[in-house]
């Protein structure tokens, strides 16, 4: 019997998890974006994988609706690939957030793929990926600022023994 109310548990979070979901069509419609039953239902599948995958457990809706709502209006979304970079936006957050070691809330980091994304990536889930995520994982790591570029040319440029730049 225990099993069975853990399986009926289970689909009762699932539902409740599409649901919420298909609440953010009402703010995303404006922006042409709107997700269908199923495509909500293979988003809950996706946030369970990259849980399992990244090791963590989560309680209530997760992280879904709040990147939907963060990155609706980004000018690099569209009907085409709104379900795909959803995915795939949805791995990312699990995967950095343990990379990042939990050193950034949920919004916090959130907040950063976006101006990332819609910034320097111009659209690029690639460049989010593998450059702007991992730089700021890295970052966090050594204990550098967030925002640190190990590759920016430094501000100051080397004197001449004359004194002179």
């Amino acid at each position: 019997m225990g099993f069975e109310l853990g399986f009926l548990n289970q689909g009762l979070i699932r539902r409740q998890a599409i649901g919420e979901i298909l609440k953010c069509n009402d703010r995303t419609a404006r922006f042409g974006l709107e997700l269908t039953e199923r495509q909500a239902a293979q988003l809950v599948e996706t946030r369970a994988f990259a849980l399992k995958t990244a090791g963590r457990i989560e309680f209530g809706g997760g992280v879904i609706q709040k990147l939907i709502y963060a990155f609706c209006d980004s000018p690099y979304l569209m009907r085409q690939n709104y379900e795909s970079t959803l995915h795939e936006l949805v791995e990312l957050f699990y995967f950095y957030k343990n990379e990042t070691e939990n050193r950034f809330s949920d919004d916090e980091l959130i907040d950063f793929m976006k101006k990332a994304y819609d910034g320097p990536c111009a659209g690029s889930l690639e460049l989010l990926a593998g450059r702007e995520l991992y730089r700021l994982a890295e970052n966090l790591r050594w204990g550098r600022p967030a925002d640190f570029d190990s590759e920016a040319p430094d501000d100051e440029e080397e004197e001449d023994d004359n004194g002179f730049s």
